[in-house]
């Protein structure tokens, strides 16, 4: 009865698959299945597996669940199956009013599955990724949506390998774990994208082992005179800080801030690059293609516990439990549950001072050790401690 079983689900996936029922993907690690409605014509389903071709999956297929029943208003539909080596996975439907509509949301669901099934275990920048193709060197471009990721990826992997227009995944020895999916792209007047193959628009493959070597941001002036584009380092603090917004799930590596100012210690500092013509990009960022000096670390990381819990006598003050927390310079970057605070000028002393709970008057003294006793000085503490207490601290 189970070699039967096996046999019947053998010629299930066979006849699926030869006609495009199927559309079955890697991406970062995690394997998908996809399961077509019968609204979605064989040309779409055709399109779609070319354009997907470059993360077709080599592994045993899987078979998702029937779509659910179209109805009048949203017709196209799919049910999507994954599971990778860490997660069991699962499955979801999506339904549409239109097949673009469709391609578009699945897209969007399938990345979502990929980075929530590798928080915790990779750096995913949102960024387009391009890699030299003779040595598999990385140049990270990172960027809001909407802001040229992907009109840049279009452009400059017409020349260099096309690792990815959406998440740039680090391993934690560097490697990238490349997804070259198909780029979305504006398509008349339709609200939704078009899901158009990187083959489809001639972008070279990646053909070395791809690996970090540049992390840039990406700055694209709109409007106005065309400009030459201007390449230039960013400070570190103002490295993490932008950087930070456009990670997915960094909060879940262990010293996420740290991890980050690792990284970007090992690809010899980050990059912004202000431009306003993508055609510019591929000059100017040649040299970063090629390893770049590294510097002395400038940052230190900083204990975070806070002693004590319960509540506080009135006037005193204790910092708040955490992540993670790092000195730049002169400035404190910590990590909390929901965001990150800068901390400059007399700010950093007072959050080491009240690592356990401290009355009002024995912060002014740890700030005075510091930075010594300018007129007004106490008005000052007391002012900052009291804005710190909407952040870093408790009151």
């Amino acid at each position: 009865m189970r070699n039967a079983l096996i046999s019947w689900e053998k010629r299930l996936f066979e006849e699926l698959a030869k006609g495009s029922d199927l559309l079955c993907v890697d991406i970062l690690g995690v394997q998908f299945g996809v399961r077509w409605g019968r609204a979605v014509s064989r040309q779409q389903r055709e399109g779609m597996s070319a354009a997907w071709s470059r993360c077709a999956s080599v592994r045993q297929l899987m078979l998702p669940p029937l779509p659910e029943e179209p109805t009048a208003d949203l017709p196209f539909t799919a049910s999507v199956a994954h599971r990778s080596v860490t997660h069991d996975g699962g499955t979801f439907h999506l339904q549409a009013a239109s097949f673009e509509e469709l391609a578009e949301a699945l897209t969007t669901r399938l990345t979502l599955a990929a980075i929530l099934a590798n928080a915790g275990e990779l750096t995913m920048l949102h960024a387009c990724g391009i890699a030299d193709p003779m040595t598999g060197a990385v140049v990270a471009l990172v960027a809001k949506s909407g802001t040229g990721k992907t009109t840049a990826a279009s452009v400059l992997a017409k020349s260099y390998g096309y690792v990815t227009d959406e998440t740039v995944a680090i391993a934690h020895d560097g490697s990238v774990v490349p997804y070259p999916k198909p780029l979305s792209v504006k398509h008349g007047d339709s609200p939704y994208k078009r899901q158009v193959g990187p083959d489809e628009l001639g972008l070279l493959p990646v053909t070395a082992m791809p690996f970090i070597q540049s992390i840039v941001l990406l700055d694209r002036v709109q409007g106005g005179e065309t400009m030459a584009p201007v390449l230039e380092k960013v400070p570190l603090a103002d490295a993490v800080l932008g950087l930070l917004p456009e990670t997915s799930s960094q909060a879940e590596i262990g010293a996420p801030l740290q991890s980050l100012c690792h990284l970007i210690d090992d690809v010899g500092g980050a990059w912004q690059v202000t431009y306003s013509e993508a055609e510019d990009l591929p000059a100017i960022l040649e040299p970063l293609f090629r390893e770049q000096p590294r510097p002395e670390p400038e940052w230190e990381a900083k204990v975070t516990e806070s002693a004590g819990s319960g509540d506080l006598p009135q006037g005193w003050f204790r910092r708040a439990a955490a992540r993670d927390a790092v000195a730049i310079g002169g400035d404190l970057l910590v990590m909390l549950e929901n965001q990150v605070v800068r901390l400059s000028g007399i700010g950093p002393a007072i959050w080491e001072a009240a690592a356990a709970p401290v009355p009002l008057e024995d912060l002014v003294e740890a700030v005075a050790r510091v930075h010594g006793t300018p007129e007004g000085y106490r008005a000052a503490v007391e002012r900052a401690a009291q804005q710190l207490a909407e952040s870093v601290l408790e009151k």
